[in-house]
């Protein structure tokens, strides 16, 4: 099985489970930043990371997931300063699915992961504020340990690669 693990990281945090993801992944496999990726077409298994931007995900990674082709095998994860399972982080999750809709979605995986001071500060002056500044707190020190063996139990679980 060939796979491809592509990600997008402002901030590592995304690219913290990347790694991880790629790591457990057998057979022949590669990892990229999203800017680098290739076609996805040539692959059996692409796992895609992604944060996310205006309740989505983010613009690069929106591209590429559009590149996804029919029945590919699927497993979407991302980081975001919302808090697990709040809408926002659901309805980005929902948003990669539409884009990839071609795709086989397989799995998927979300955590907070700790924003960056600067966005912290950019958000707080915006109005209104975006949902997840609230959870933003909550967020520091993710993904952790737990986080990046949940990214890769959800995997074993499924009997992926």
């Amino acid at each position: 099985m060939k796979s491809l693990v592509v990600y997008s990281s402002k901030s590592g945090n995304t690219k913290k489970l990347a790694e991880a993801v790629y790591n457990h992944l057998s057979g022949e496999k590669e990892i990229f930043a999203v800017a680098d990726a290739p076609d996805p077409a040539g692959y059996d298994f692409v796992a895609v990371g992604f944060w996310l931007q205006g309740g989505q995900p983010d613009p690069d990674s929106q591209a590429f997931l559009a590149k996804i082709a029919e029945g590919q095998d699927l497993y979407l994860f991302a980081t975001h300063g919302a808090a697990a399972g709040s809408p926002h982080a659901e309805n980005a999750m929902n948003a990669a699915k539409s884009i990839a809709a071609k795709g086989h979605v397989i799995a998927t995986f979300s955590c907070p992961g700790q924003v960056p001071e600067k966005v912290l500060e950019m958000a707080s002056k915006k109005d209104p504020q975006p949902p997840w500044l609230a959870d933003a707190p909550a967020a520091v020190g993710h993904p952790d340990e737990t986080d990046v063996k949940n990214v890769v139990r959800l995997l074993v679980e499924l009997d992926l690669p």
